[in-house]
């Protein structure tokens, strides 16, 4: 189960409680490559929507959803706050467009196109201030046991959803636990409301509100595959494409090369993995044979390179150093990649060289380095892994 931290405002937040949905959004940009081929969007806001979609595209039924409050003065907020925890009600993400039509736009201030169910699962009055949740280290004994996911996102200014580990939602929700006495509010058969006043989650004297807006499907395949055939990049596109459907069996061949029988127990995609600009494109936590493996994937939308090995190995030395400690777990490394034509190649030969030099270097750290390849097949992706 993966928790995701959505971030609001005291108007947001209200109608988030209200109406029972998480979203986010990218001012006025309109989606126009939903199930379709082409778009008129410069590039760099196609990959940011994108991007985004493939944050939303890692919400499975069941899993945690916290808010975060940002910080208004004006409002009297003088800090963040994190309150729960809530469950995402249905798989994905669905899109309600940037246009006239969409759902409580106007009483929201802003355009959320990206919007995901919630259901109330034990909920808290108060919610814990940013400095009690990040910077405060009583009880810690090392520098691991920080939330390193939210450090990271305040640093680098991430996106609007953000996935925590298993064990530091663990913390979290722990925190926000004793902040109110372990005392969950009761507002069975009541809606749900926020009070910027004493900024608390309340129960209102009402029914709670049935979601009426639109919940189109997203389906980014057409535009990927359009993009493969013209050589443009689509590395977000893949990540979403994956994010969306690992373990839901929708892609067999998916399935197999990554999983192989294995249950996804945490799912992370742009796993920040230090202060630079180091992040790990998908990251699923499994269980296989009874045994716990975090494989960080890292993918490229075109032919594997040799330096794509280099960046794996700081991957498998952060996860070793931030993540190990935490959640003990073996380790199995992953490159996806487009299918390389001309396997007789000196950059080909370059390229399993460095896995092999990889795997020995690692041999006690981490199972050898899986390389993947992707083609396209009909109207889908195949996807075939490479023994080297």
């Amino acid at each position: 189960m993966t928790t995701h931290v959505f971030i609001v405002d005291s108007t947001t937040f209200k109608l988030h409680l209200e109406y029972l949905f998480a979203g986010t959004g990218a001012k006025d940009n309109k989606i126009d490559f939903n199930n379709n081929q082409t778009t008129s969007l410069h590039p760099t806001t196609e990959n940011m929507l994108v991007g985004m979609i493939a944050d939303g595209s890692r919400i499975r039924r069941g899993d945690q959803i916290i808010f975060y409050l940002q910080q208004e003065f004006s409002k009297k907020i003088f800090e963040g706050k994190f309150f729960g925890i809530f469950k995402a009600k249905n798989d994905w993400l669905f899109l309600d467009n940037n246009d006239r039509q969409q759902y409580i736009k106007n009483e929201l201030g802003k355009s959320l196109t990206f919007r995901t169910l919630i259901e109330p699962y034990k909920i808290y009055a108060e919610g814990v201030t940013e400095w009690e949740a990040l910077d405060e280290i009583k009880n810690m004994t090392s520098p691991n046991q920080m939330l390193w996911s939210l450090i990271y996102r305040k640093l680098k200014g991430n996106r609007g959803n953000t996935m925590i580990t298993i064990y530091e939602a663990e913390r979290l929700t722990q925190l926000i636990r004793n902040k109110n006495n372990r005392t969950e509010l009761n507002c069975e058969n009541k809606a749900l409301s926020f009070d910027p006043m004493v900024q608390k989650i309340i129960c209102l004297v009402e029914r709670p509100r049935a979601y009426a807006g639109r919940q189109e499907a997203i389906n980014l395949l057409p535009r990927l595959i359009a993009k493969y055939q013209d050589g443009n990049s689509f590395e977000s596109h893949l990540q979403a494409y994956i994010t969306k459907n690992l373990g839901k069996g929708t892609n067999k061949s998916l399935e197999e090369v990554i999983l192989d029988g294995a249950e996804i127990e945490w799912l992370g995609n742009e796993v920040s993995c230090g202060v630079g600009m180091q992040r790990i494109d998908v990251m699923p936590s499994v269980i296989k044979n009874n045994q716990r493996v975090v494989i960080p994937i890292e993918l490229k939308a075109v032919e594997a390179d040799e330096k794509n090995t280099v960046q794996i190995q700081r991957y498998v030395d952060w996860i070793e150093q931030y993540y190990i400690p935490n959640r003990q777990s073996d380790i199995e490394p992953v490159l996806v990649a487009k299918k390389t034509e001309n396997k007789q190649s000196n950059a080909y030969l370059r390229l399993i060289d460095s896995f092999n030099r990889f795997n020995k270097v690692n041999n006690n750290r981490c199972n050898p380095l899986k390389f993947i390849e992707f083609s396209i097949d009909g109207d889908g992706l195949m996807f075939e892994k490479v023994i080297y």
